[in-house]
């Protein structure tokens, strides 16, 4: 018996073992997205790369991607690098994708983020901090409320400084029956929360003051001296709520 014959014959009772599993012979194909062994061949892309697809999730996959954006695990690295302060070019230029991509995942990844349960009868304190959108000489502001216990995030809002931004986030407190709410000494404050439990005193918002330096030293795009303002109110959004509650 020849030693051709003898490796046919082998492969065979392999694959006969293996009918719905696709495989280089000695190798299995893992599914990327459930990590299941049973994958089939599925034709080939536009680029000329073997496709397959997993009988389990229905999902198909090529091995090795062209387009880095495609690969998995690349949102968890966008959290990463957004949460340690890096701006849009450079996040892109480290994950070797084109901004228009990252902007776009950016926004998706902030859009499926839930807002946090926030618990009744707690102590509050609320701040503004200012930044820029599109040039210097536009100035926009981020709203939002510290738990003053967990010092958690619990609601903010990017908008002029008004009183409509302001009733964004005191409406959320207002819901969870807040017990006392802390602010500075902004008169727009006296007329948008009660007086029951509104307080203004010295050193009583010292932790969301001293949260406020944490985010301009963090998030490049809230530096005071800086040319990385944002661009879009939607994207500087999508980046808080990333940051804040992730």
């Amino acid at each position: 018996m020849s030693t051709l014959f003898i490796f046919k014959a082998l492969k065979s009772h392999i694959m006969e073992e293996n009918s719905t599993t696709c495989f280089r012979f000695g190798v299995i194909i893992k599914c990327k997205h459930c990590n299941e062994k049973n994958c089939i061949k599925n034709g080939k892309t536009s680029n000329n790369k073997q496709q397959y697809k997993c009988k389990d999730c229905q999902k198909r996959f090529v091995l090795d991607y062209t387009y880095q954006a495609y690969n998995s695990g690349i949102n968890q690295q966008i959290i990463v690098l957004t949460k340690e302060g890096l701006g849009i070019r450079s996040t892109a230029r480290v994950l070797n994708i084109s901004t228009t991509t990252l902007l776009k995942r950016i926004v998706s990844i902030a859009q499926n983020i839930p807002q946090p349960v926030i618990s009744k009868g707690r102590i509050y304190e609320v701040d503004e901090i200012c930044t820029f959108l599109k040039r210097k000489s536009r100035k926009i502001w981020i709203v939002y409320a510290l738990e003053r216990v967990t010092k958690s995030v619990v609601s903010f809002y990017v908008g002029r400084r008004t009183n409509k931004t302001l009733n964004v986030v005191l409406k959320t407190l207002r819901f969870a029956e807040a017990k006392h709410i802390f602010t500075d000494g902004l008169k727009n404050y006296k007329y948008l929360i009660s007086k029951a439990v509104h307080k203004v005193k010295q050193y009583a918002t010292n932790h969301i003051e001293r949260n406020n330096l944490t985010l301009r030293i963090r998030l490049k795009r809230l530096n005071r001296r800086t040319i990385c303002f944002s661009r879009s109110i939607s994207v500087l959004a999508a980046i808080l709520r990333i940051y804040f509650w992730i």
